[in-house]
């Protein structure tokens, strides 16, 4: 059974989406064994205690340096024993160590079709806005592994979403989260648990 560990920002619905998951029996051969927050009072440290899951805070701006909160993050990943590095909201860019120290363990989910919409400044509402301001009638979301390079590590899996007329960004982040996010994601984690994901020529395989 691997260790899976979720780090979080904000609200945590993609944590309950995985948690949610878990409780039906859809992950297998992990499990949640750590919640880890960047902000103190985030609500998906309330969603962990209610489902039983052991957290913490590491409160970036309580860190001095970027530096230090990399290493402290490194340190409570390691006293976790992750196997499996799940960014679900979280709203940092992890540094080269912590890259490095998880080498294609870390993944993350991001709202859109990679690589439309992407990378350094693309988040939460932003890629929204830029899918409708561009007109794209199908957005979705990917997900991915993390390397240095904002939403440029290997795609594990993607679902399309369709883009109706009036659609707000705010419409339109809550489709792409029901009906792409909440499914990919923990459908990656069962995958990754399992040994079904292999990474072939810079590419993710899912193996069948």
């Amino acid at each position: 059974m691997l260790n899976v560990v979720v780090l979080v920002s904000g609200g945590g619905t993609n944590l309950q989406a995985l948690i949610d998951a878990q409780n039906r029996g859809e992950i297998t051969g992990g499990k949640i064994t750590r919640v880890i927050s960047s902000k103190p009072g985030a609500y998906a440290l309330t969603r962990a205690e209610n489902a039983g899951i052991p957290w913490e805070v590491i409160d970036r701006k309580a860190c001095g340096s970027r530096e230090e909160f990399d290493q402290k993050i490194l340190e409570a990943l390691q006293r976790a024993k992750a196997d499996l590095v799940v960014l679900a909201g979280f709203m940092l860019i992890l540094g080269e160590k912590v890259i490095k120290a998880f080498e294609n363990k870390i993944i993350n989910v991001h709202p859109a079709l990679i690589p439309s919409f992407c990378g350094e400044g693309f988040y939460g509402l932003r890629v929204h806005e830029a899918a409708l301001s561009y007109g794209v009638k199908l957005t979705g979301a990917t997900v991915h592994f993390v390397n240095e390079q904002a939403d440029a590590g290997a795609i594990i899996l993607q679902k399309a979403v369709e883009v109706k007329n009036g659609d707000t960004p705010e419409i339109l982040q809550k489709r792409v989260m029901e009906q792409a996010e909440w499914k990919i994601l923990p459908k990656a984690v069962s995958l990754f648990c399992q040994g079904k994901i292999e990474i072939q020529d810079g590419k993710a395989v899912v193996l069948e």
